[in-house]
């Protein structure tokens, strides 16, 4: 799911969930760090009372009358380890050698809670230490509690008795402390976390912009147009660097564009050139084989010569009318219509077009006599002409031809629509229809749709066609509608 989110979402999220873990593991070493320096605490003051006690026990033994043996220490401190224990304020007990009590320095109602012999594992870390020092942690109630386990040691450094130093971690201190510093720092990262909302939010925004930017830019980029390029101020260097890539890519694309529409406009008028060159020599053929034909069997003295000069001429006539066609047509073709403000009935300048065709079965439907379209005259009746003229090209072998033209009003558009009963038009040929060379007939030159569709398109309008083989074609042109008050 990470991976779908926009990139600036991404950058947002990521800048919290930074903030977020700092604060987390801040806090745990926070934790960490006063629950190491509390049990170094603790230890260090269980080692300074030890010591406290044990140079206590050291002085005592030194002064007793009492020979310093193991069966001597609960006689050598049956009062003195009370006061020992008043001025370290601390208890202790002492056993012998082999874990047995000898002396508490608790009062005789808590000799009870005193254990009268030490657990052999004691025994044994004790025996097997390095430093004769053994110190176990115990907890109970949630309390922490530690005891440390020494040798007593004579003047000749020999054990004769064990001392034993229970100690409770007070902890209430460093607990309260630890509880204000959390609190405190809680403070300091919901600021830090409000302040970093914040700061996500404009630094995800600064990024993105320009890159949102950009890509609005590629989006609009096309071929056949000019593209603007994009200033920014102050752009960051990754960002400055992509901008100088796509306005180096929008300068190399008008290049190609310009060389691409040369290039067009060139293979357009060389295939024009030879469509002309081709349409000339049809014609022109004939009339030189008429016109060898003519001077061989000329003959002043024939009696039939006026008739055969004027059947002559009339074939010279026909070739040359049929040059002058083929020059009108593409002088049609290649004249744009000019942009003409004329406000038009439509059904009135298409059934005006209709009276120029004697065949009887073209037929002409309106839904009503008056649907407005700017446009000139001229070049309407030239469309609605060269659209019948096709449709009747296409049904001289149906037993039963039928055209129907009709005008028809749209919310936005003046709907005419040419339909015919005719052969219809192969699929293979259904993207070529338009081009203005191409045609599926004999005779013509391919070129009345290719006008037709730049008449319509100058206009604003649009024209589109469907058909079934053997069914028959639909032209159905659309044109900008003004709209009228009733």
């Amino acid at each position: 799911m990470f991976k779908k989110m926009s990139l600036r979402s991404r950058i947002f999220i990521s800048m919290i969930l930074l903030v977020l873990i700092a604060s987390v593991l801040i806090a745990g070493v926070t934790v960490y760090q006063y629950r190491e320096q509390s049990r170094d605490y603790h230890d260090n003051r269980l080692e300074r009372k030890e010591e406290q006690i044990r140079q206590a026990i050291t002085f005592t033994l030194q002064r007793t009358t009492y020979p310093v043996t193991t069966e001597n220490l609960a006689l050598i401190f049956k009062d003195e380890i009370y006061r020992i224990a008043i001025i370290e304020n601390a208890n202790f007990n002492l056993y012998d050698l082999d874990g047995q009590l000898l002396k508490s320095s608790r009062p005789k109602f808590d000799n009870d809670s005193v254990s009268l012999c030490l657990e052999p594992h004691v025994l044994n870390a004790l025996r097997g230490s390095i430093d004769k020092r053994y110190v176990e942690a115990s907890a109970a109630a949630g309390d922490h509690y530690q005891a440390s386990y020494t040798y007593i040691l004579d003047g000749k450094f020999k054990p004769i008795g064990i001392l034993h130093l229970p100690y409770f971690e007070e902890n209430s201190f460093y607990d309260m402390e630890l509880q204000e510093f959390l609190f405190r720092l809680g403070g300091v990262y919901l600021l830090m976390l409000l302040s970093a909302i914040a700061l996500a939010y404009f630094i995800s925004k600064y990024i993105t912009r320009s890159l949102k930017t950009i890509s609005e830019k590629l989006t609009q980029t096309r071929l056949a147009r000019t593209n603007e390029k994009i200033f920014l101020e102050d752009p960051s260097q990754e960002i400055a660097g992509l901008i100088a890539a796509y306005n180096g890519m929008i300068d190399e694309l008008e290049l190609s564009a310009a060389k691409l529409a040369r290039g067009e406009r060139e293979q357009a008028w060389r295939e024009m050139a030879k469509q002309v060159a081709h349409e000339i020599k049809n014609p022109l053929t004939p009339m030189r084989l008429s016109v060898q034909s003519f001077e061989r069997k000329f003959d002043p003295e024939d009696p039939e010569v006026r008739a055969k000069v004027t059947e002559f001429a009339k074939t010279l006539i026909q070739q040359v009318d049929t040059l002058s066609s083929i020059a009108s047509a593409f002088s049609n073709f290649a004249k744009m219509p000019a942009q003409q403000n004329e406000t038009l009935n439509v059904p009135e300048i298409v059934k005006l077009a209709l009276d120029i065709f004697n065949e009887p079965y073209i037929h002409f439907m309106t839904d009503t006599e008056e649907l407005v379209a700017k446009m000139d005259r001229t070049q309407l009746i030239r469309v609605v002409t060269n659209l019948v003229k096709n449709a009747i090209q296409a049904v001289p072998d149906v037993e039963h031809p039928r055209i129907l033209v009709s005008v028809a009003g749209e919310p936005q558009w003046v709907k005419i629509m040419v339909a015919d009963n005719g052969v219809g038009i192969a699929d293979a040929n259904r993207d070529k229809i338009f081009e203005p060379k191409f045609t599926t007939k004999s005779s013509g030159m391919g070129l009345g749709l290719g006008m037709v569709k730049t008449i319509v398109e100058t206009y604003g309008g649009s024209i589109t066609f469907t058909s079934q083989q053997g069914k028959g074609t639909v032209f159905t042109v659309r044109l900008p509608r003004i709209q009228t008050k009733a």
